[in-house]
């Protein structure tokens, strides 16, 4: 037991100390998981081991959608797409206070759902939006803090790479039931924050938009329906089993690319722009993948995330504390760690810990997007944060101080969806996709 200890303590020691270093992520987990690989089998085994887990790890047929569901949001996101979405989400917002920033949370939520990228959605919706908002006469820092606050939505709501992910790391659970499940918690957040926006709109007096006429509003909604049916095409095809998870992906690349065509927005020089950025993000995250599955082997061999179970189970008999316990956690993660390399972590030692208070994979694959995708825009490292005050004009220190008022509203909507399963589970078991 005290060696299982002493290597759970070097292998999460040496691997912050690396990461404090500046050692990537993926180096830092693989030689992390070695040195306390090493303190429990005979260095050679254990470089076996590694070894052979780290190609396992990556030879997954469903790590493809992931793949995919990145070139289908790369095409989109030099496509044109935005600006459709965006005259949609400004008929949506219609008249209300501060129209222009309900528009930016609309349209962000819409594009990110379709890109899938927080950060593509913020660095997009920021670059229309911004000046727009300042023409009439919005402060600069609080047009930043709504594009900051709103864009995570797009992780939250499907198609999403986190709950393809997520799936992997917990053994299969059902990506379209965890696809589902991101609906009402990512329309929820977007809502939120609509209602503080409408407060703060209300008290500073901001515009109103201009009445659209009907003929106007009816091309705008046609000009926007074909993007907004590749989240029909794609979701409803995995979820009701037409297509899997991999397929429906290369099916989203096909939508997007005869949508471009279509809107004639797609060039030629754009593809080899589109093939590198998609090529650059799935090596970074298959490296990712392959040194986390050589660290969940370790985990595993040593049963720390049981005795860190264990433990944590004894704090408390109530769930609502524990399961605070873990929302806390999740920030705090978040606030230093991306998304993926602390899904890869913290999956294997969080996820016994919900099943034994009887929290549903998916219902806990909720709560892990949601408090991960927090961790985007807030500081030291949220790269959401850096983005949208780069693509605002504004300095970090200038948008943090009107983003506090839109962190009560995302934590607001985190606490609803950790402690109300419905919130998550509703939607999959109503359209008969939710494994019992």
């Amino acid at each position: 037991m005290t060696s299982v200890v002493l290597a759970g303590i070097v292998l999460f020691a040496l691997f912050f100390l690396l990461i404090f270093f500046g050692v990537p992520i993926a180096i830092s987990i693989g030689l992390s998981s070695m040195a306390a690989g090493a303190m429990l089998l005979p260095f050679d085994e254990i470089l076996i081991v590694v070894s052979q887990q780290f190609v396992t790890g990556i030879d997954s047929f469903v790590l493809l959608s992931l793949i995919f569901f990145t070139l289908a949001g790369s095409i989109m996101n030099t496509g044109g797409i935005a600006q459709r979405l965006i005259n949609f989400a400004k008929l949506l917002a219609g008249r209300l206070p501060g129209s222009l920033a309900h528009t930016n949370v609309i349209g962000n939520t819409l594009f990110g759902a379709l890109s899938g990228s927080a950060i593509a959605s913020a660095a997009t919706m920021g670059k229309i939006m911004s000046p727009l908002q300042k023409k009439e006469g919005y402060d600069p820092t609080y047009s930043a803090a709504v594009n900051v606050a709103s864009a995570p939505a797009g992780l939250i709501i499907p198609p999403s790479g986190t709950p393809i992910l997520y799936s992997v790391l917990s053994g299969g659970t059902s990506i379209g039931a965890l696809f589902i499940a991101g609906y009402l918690p990512g329309i929820l957040m977007s809502v939120l924050i609509m209602v503080t926006a409408y407060i703060i709109a209300k008290r500073r007096g901001y515009a109103v938009s201009e009445p659209i006429r009907f003929s106007q509003a009816a091309k705008v909604t046609l000009d926007a329906i074909p993007s907004l049916l590749l989240i029909v095409v794609v979701i409803g095809g995995i979820s009701f089993g037409v297509f899997t998870a991999t397929e429906g992906a290369a099916v989203a690349i096909l939508y997007a690319v005869v949508l471009c065509l279509i809107y004639r927005s797609l060039r030629w020089k754009d593809v080899p722009v589109i093939l590198r950025d998609t090529v650059i993000f799935s090596g970074v995250i298959l490296l990712l993948i392959g040194a986390s599955s050589a660290m969940s082997w370790i985990l595993s061999y040593s049963k720390l995330p049981q005795l860190v179970s264990s433990g944590i189970l004894q704090i408390s008999d109530s769930p609502m504390i524990l399961i605070l316990i873990m929302v806390l956690l999740l920030l705090l993660v978040g606030t230093f760690m991306d998304i993926a390399p602390a899904l890869l972590i913290f999956t294997p030692i969080l996820l016994p810990i919900a099943l034994e208070l009887g929290v549903h994979p998916v219902h806990f694959g909720m709560i892990m997007s949601m408090g991960l995708a927090i961790g985007t825009i807030t500081p030291p490292v949220g790269t959401v944060l850096f983005i949208g005050a780069k693509v605002g004009n504004v300095t970090i220190e200038q948008v943090t101080k009107p983003l506090l008022l839109f962190y009560i509203p995302v934590l607001l909507a985190f606490l609803a969806v950790a402690y109300i399963p419905g919130l998550s589970l509703w939607l999959p078991e109503l359209m008969g996709v939710l494994d019992k």
